[in-house]
């Protein structure tokens, strides 16, 4: 193995405070994209179609592969790919899969291994043995095919990944071969999601957590107020009345409805502040139909919750409100911005 350098102690690293400036950053990211730009330029698309169309038409898994960065890198493009939900997908580790793990392959499922070298160990010694499997092999490396690049002769199919230099002051920490890397597969993904159509009821079925999910699935009757928890009441009812109602249901306003539930109009604690304000003692004896908004913005059931999100904030001003109404302005809920909040959107 030879022999390593001994690091300075942590004491006397301490001592010496490091900066970084922009001055020092503006360089190195002008060569990082000098490099990214020479890797766009010279990638051959014909090598990159064939790539995607491997996966396209993999009858079985899609596996993905690498060690150190280049591992890091297989992994999340094979969690994107899998997020779609076009083919199994996952990552095979190298070592592990040279003890028992490659029994996950099957004949007609596709390995591809990442490598900037093409001469990783750990691949070589899995290339010969995923093959006896009946895989199809696809190396995406940095070093073209040749004598340098033992990893392409070993398999199907060989992307070059072209690399003009690392942005490390050695030139070896792979800093800008894992940028490729991840540009690449990513992309050739987004060509597979516009091939294959996917919906955003498709994309969404994978994605039940999160914001992305919430965000796709979510529609306003999952999360609107209903039934008992609705601030209802009539045109004709004293405004001095209402109080109550408007302040016990933690939405800020009053549902004026007729007695077959249809919608007449809004009224708000705004509202009552501005009336309060405007008449004085006189609001003891106005209604709520003489004071509420006969034009106020709904939404539907069915509708996306962030669609009703977006609806609140629209011009002319934002309101923290929509009432829910069916095709014949009948009141069946309301939904707030505090209640989509709450549900993570």
């Amino acid at each position: 193995m030879g022999s390593l350098p001994v690091n300075a102690s942590p004491e006397c690293a301490a001592l010496r405070r490091a900066t970084v400036s922009a001055s020092d950053l503006a360089p190195l990211f002008s060569a990082q994209r000098r490099h990214l730009d020479h890797f766009f330029d010279r990638l051959d698309m014909s090598q990159a179609a064939a790539f995607a169309q491997a996966l396209l038409d993999a009858p079985g898994a899609v596996f993905f592969t690498g060690v150190g960065k280049s591992g890091i890198v297989a992994r999340k493009i094979a969690q994107t790919l899998a997020s779609l939900g076009f083919a199994r997908a996952g990552f095979l580790a190298p070592v592990d899969a040279l003890h028992g793990d490659i029994g996950a392959l099957f004949p007609g499922d596709v390995l591809v291994l990442l490598s900037k070298s093409g001469a990783s160990d750990e691949l070589l010694a899995l290339a010969p043995c995923a093959r006896a499997k009946g895989a199809y092999l696809i190396s995406l490396t940095s070093a073209a095919s040749g004598a340098d690049c033992p990893l392409a002769a070993a398999c199907d199919l060989n992307v070059h990944l072209p690399l003009q230099g690392e942005v490390c002051p050695f030139g070896l920490a792979p800093v800008t071969s894992t940028a490729i890397q991840m540009v690449f597969g990513d992309t050739v993904v987004a060509a597979i999601m516009e091939a294959r159509r996917l919906s955003r009821d498709q994309y969404a079925s994978n994605h039940p957590a999160g914001k992305i999910g919430k965000t796709l699935i979510f529609k306003v009757k999952d999360v609107m107020k209903k039934q008992n928890e609705l601030p209802l009441c009539k045109e004709g009812d004293m405004i001095m009345d209402q109080l109550t109602e408007l302040t016990s249901k933690g939405c800020g306003c009053l549902l004026v409805v007729d007695e077959d539930h249809h919608l007449i109009g809004t009224f708000t604690d705004g509202d009552l502040r501005r009336t309060l304000k405007a008449s004085g003692p006189a609001i003891f004896n106005l209604t709520v139909g003489e004071m509420c908004n006969r034009n106020p913005r709904t939404i539907t059931a069915d509708a996306m919750a962030v669609e009703a999100m977006e609806k609140m904030e629209s011009p002319p001003s934002p309101v923290q409100f929509l009432p829910v109404v069916d095709d014949n302005n009948v009141v069946c809920g309301i939904i707030t911005l505090h209640g989509l909040v709450s549900a993570g959107l």
